[in-house]
Parts: C-alpha cells; sequence; structure tokens
C-alpha cells in the first residue's frame, strides 16, 4: 500500500499598499468564486512562470487556481 501525500500549504503575511489591498478586495467583492487565497496563488504562480520557473507543480498550481480547481 503506497502512503497517501497531503499537499503541504504555508501561510503568509505580506504588506502592501493600501491602494493594491483595496483593488483586490473591489475585485473580490465583484467575483464571488475567488478567494484571497485563490488570487496570491494565480498570481504568485504566474509570476514565477513568466520568470522562467519550469515546474510542473508550479504549472499545476497556476493552472488549478486559474480555473477553480483548488484553491
Amino acid at each position: 500500500m503506497n502512503p497517501v501525500t497531503v499537499p503541504v500549504t504555508v501561510s503568509l503575511m505580506v504588506e502592501i499598499p493600501e491602494d493594491l489591498h483595496l483593488s483586490i478586495q473591489d475585485y473580490l467583492d465583484a467575483h464571488e468564486l475567488w478567494s484571497q487565497e485563490r488570487m496570491m496563488q494565480a498570481a504568485l504562480s504566474l509570476f514565477l512562470l513568466q520568470n522562467g520557473v519550469n515546474n510542473p507543480n508550479v504549472n499545476s498550481l497556476y493552472l488549478d487556481s486559474l480555473f477553480g480547481c483548488a484553491a
């Protein structure tokens, strides 16, 4: 029997400009299917992909968050 691998998550606390925070809140208020976690996962994984990270797990996280398969 193979052990089941449970995805590990890490919490981040970051300071961002208030204008960015307000824009995020406006977006989330208008798009009820998106959460702050899902939006941050999509944004961070896209940043990594655009900057040369070639990791299948990051690719999968980006696509999952973009299409709502995981968050």
